[in-house]
């Protein structure tokens, strides 16, 4: 294939998987980065790096030159789509993008008020084929958003409640984007992509003990207290909306459905939580650089 492949958010957890798997595959990936600093988190000695910011449409042309197929990420931090992530669908229709790959959440169907349900709308009314990567919670999030905690408290610190979930590993999901855009049968489909197992956050707790040799707990947290511990930390409050809307989904519930969308596309079992905290361990030793 000669035309590049196009990974928005290519230095974070999910896109840095992304660009891994399709160089795997021998394919030329166009990754997008902030700036300099955000530019060497991208992986790969191939990877091709443009400069791409959703809020600056000078900055679509370089990016989207010969582009076909499109991993689309939103990120974290935008919450506003119609103004940062609509414009972006609309140019990638004006230039004949013919596929995009967006991770979007799984039940997002039902969740009209999460930023993903309106990208899907737009996507579905853009006329490009979509493939919609519809994935659990990353388990990922437990060595970022949540690392501190860890870290410094020993506590999961997650107002999830009771309710288990069926968690992802970013590793799965950059690997099955890479399937999806590598390979015909795709086009207007839409996968649940979940671990094999749904847990509590009790026995998320008692996994990362037994591997990290040290008494991990879980505090179950009121969504305000999480919600001002993470605005403290810098979040902004619009992040913190979305990321307390989703926690407070999973306490009903919604969060524990396991699919297996993950084994069928790769044919293995999905990477299961105490794999991923094995591999990880590292970051959450009390003595790891921040």
């Amino acid at each position: 294939m000669n035309e590049p492949i196009l990974v928005t958010g290519a230095s974070g957890n999910v896109g840095r998987e992304v660009v891994k798997a399709l160089l795997a595959k021998g394919e030329r990936v166009r990754g997008t980065a902030v700036n300099e600093a955000d530019a060497k988190g991208i992986p790969g000695e191939g990877t091709e790096i443009v400069f791409f910011d959703f809020g600056n449409p000078q900055s679509y042309e370089p990016a989207f030159a010969g582009v076909k197929k499109m991993f689309l990420m939103r990120p974290p931090m935008i919450s506003d789509v119609e103004t940062y992530i609509k414009p972006v669908i609309q140019y990638a229709t004006s230039v004949g993008v013919e596929q995009i790959a967006f991770l979007s959440l799984v039940g997002v169907e039902n969740k009209s008020y999460v930023p993903h349900y309106k990208v899907e709308k737009y996507l579905e009314e853009s006329g490009i084929a979509y493939t919609f990567l519809r994935a659990g919670f990353f388990m990922q999030n437990l060595d970022t958003t949540h690392r501190l905690d860890i870290i410094e408290h020993n506590d999961l610190f997650i107002p999830a409640g009771k309710a288990k979930t069926a968690f992802i590993d970013a590793r799965d999901i950059g690997a099955v984007a890479a399937h999806v855009l590598t390979t015909p049968g795709h086009e207007n489909k839409a996968y649940e992509l979940t671990g094999s197992e749904a847990l509590t956050y009790y026995q998320v707790a008692d996994i990362f003990s037994e591997v990290l040799g040290r008494k991990i707990s879980y505090s179950k947290p009121s969504m305000s207290r999480f919600a001002w511990r993470m605005h403290e930390r810098g979040y902004p409050w619009g992040y913190v909306g979305v990321m307390s809307g989703l926690y407070l989904t999973t306490r009903f519930g919604a969060a524990e459905k396991v699919a297996d969308d993950v084994a069928v596309l790769l044919n293995r079992p999905p990477i299961t939580l105490r794999q991923y905290v094995r591999d990880y361990a590292a970051v959450w030793q009390v003595n790891s650089e921040e």
